[in-house]
């Protein structure tokens, strides 16, 4: 059960964090860094030796967990919660996510200045914002058969890397304060991603490839590790903020401890998930507080628990769960505060 009269404001479910949660020493939150560039270079260089389709496969799943890795380490170091210094989460930051191609200060945009501030609140937050059947009823079949793609289990990495990482980050219009930091960030990413293929395709001549071998080099060492990241990230951002008991918000109904408090969530991973992934699942304390660095989240949840029992989602996580969800929330009721199957946004359009 949650609170009888929940407060409104975040300050009192802050100030139950202990200090010790803040605390990030430089060399904690560099090893995590480094560790996961290791990864990274040492999957690359594997990679460049393996073609073997199957086995290439099976390095890809790593690589894609191992990209996503660094980029909740880039994440971290994004919200200025990884080192003390500015500067070096800057820098740590612009570095981490290069391997997932995003472009720095276009996600400190979208995610620190709007998903964050506006997590589930209509009209605001973009992150796997839901359709509305009248919304839905407007789309041509084009647009229909991408939503019902994009919202299904198969479909969140496509949804990722459409909807957020190319709508918003790579193309996508933003405010005149920002574009000449994310039009320079966008170059940075670009350079990135062209560097790397001209290395690759470089290794495949110098080996003695063919265009068609020079071509699957390139695949599986700068298109594949994305599409595996993609989704991967995918996935776990819909487990966050979409299920049935995960509520989203009109504005004038919505305020910061509902959506941060009870617009995510804490999924419970099996051991070793967390090697990989740096506590990512542990959500709930991530909204309350972005400045405490990743692995204090844990700790982060048990205090907020202990204060306010009963009020967040603490759950296992099971991949099952997040295919019934994505398959139950397709549309939504912002009246009713539901989500709806299809047929459901159906039948609620024809009583209405």
């Amino acid at each position: 059960m949650g609170l009888a009269t929940p407060p409104t404001s975040l300050k009192p479910v802050i100030d139950v964090l202990p200090a010790s949660v803040y605390e990030n020493p430089t060399w904690r939150g560099m090893s995590y860094f480094l560790r996961d560039a290791a990864m990274y270079v040492a999957l690359l260089a594997i990679l460049v030796v393996v073609s073997n389709i199957f086995a290439v496969l099976a390095l890809e799943v790593l690589m894609g967990v191992v990209v996503s890795g660094l980029f909740v380490v880039g994440h971290d170091a994004a919200h200025g919660a990884l080192f003390s210094s500015k500067r070096m989460n800057s820098t740590v930051a612009h570095i981490a996510m290069l391997p997932s191609f995003h472009v720095y200060e276009g996600w400190v945009l979208g995610h620190n200045r709007v998903h964050h501030p506006y997590t589930v609140r209509q009209g605001y937050d973009f992150v796997w914002h839901p359709t509305t059947p009248e919304q839905f009823a407007e789309f041509g079949w084009w647009r229909r058969a991408v939503h019902r793609f994009e919202w299904s289990w198969a479909g969140a990495g496509a949804y990722y890397a459409h909807q957020v990482w190319w709508t918003k980050m790579m193309v996508g219009s933003n405010p005149a304060r920002w574009v000449k930091a994310i039009r320079r960030d966008r170059w940075i990413v670009t350079a990135f991603i062209a560097g790397m293929l001209a290395l690759f395709t470089l290794i495949g001549m110098a080996q003695g490839h063919s265009v068609a071998g020079i071509l699957w080099l390139d695949v599986r060492t700068v298109v594949l590790p994305f599409v595996g990241f993609a989704y991967l990230i995918g996935t776990v951002v819909h487990t966050h903020h979409i299920a049935p008991d995960i509520r989203w918000w009109k504005k004038t109904e919505w305020n910061k401890y509902k959506a941060q408090m009870e617009g995510t969530t804490v999924l419970r991973v099996p051991k070793g998930f967390n090697f990989f992934l740096h506590w990512i699942m542990v959500h709930v304390p991530h909204h309350v507080d972005m400045r405490v660095p990743m692995y204090h989240l844990e700790e982060a949840a048990d205090a907020i628990e202990a204060a306010f029992p009963g009020t967040i989602i603490d759950k296992p996580l099971r991949f099952s769960e997040f295919v019934a969800n994505s398959r139950a929330c397709k549309l939504y009721d912002f009246d009713a505060g539901r989500w709806l199957t299809y047929a459901e946004g159906r039948r609620h359009l024809a009583s209405t």
